[in-house]
């Protein structure tokens, strides 16, 4: 695993508690910015996840003879 890729699991996983907590108090903002934070982590995790291809990839191609 790659920084993007932790990072954005991360945020992903903050982003739904907040989405969540918003949902019990009733507050709209709070599900929103939850909202937002679950969907940047995801996107941030599929940069990670490109690059870790990317890498494993040349890797893949500098062991070639």
């Amino acid at each position: 695993m790659n920084k993007d890729q932790i990072k954005g699991t991360a945020k992903e996983a903050t982003g739904e508690v907040q989405e969540q907590f918003g949902k019990v108090i009733g507050s709209a903002e709070q599900q929103a910015k939850g909202h937002a934070r679950e969907f940047e982590g995801k996107a941030q995790k599929k940069v990670g996840d490109v690059e870790e291809k990317i890498d494993d990839k040349a890797d893949d191609i500098a062991k070639k003879p």
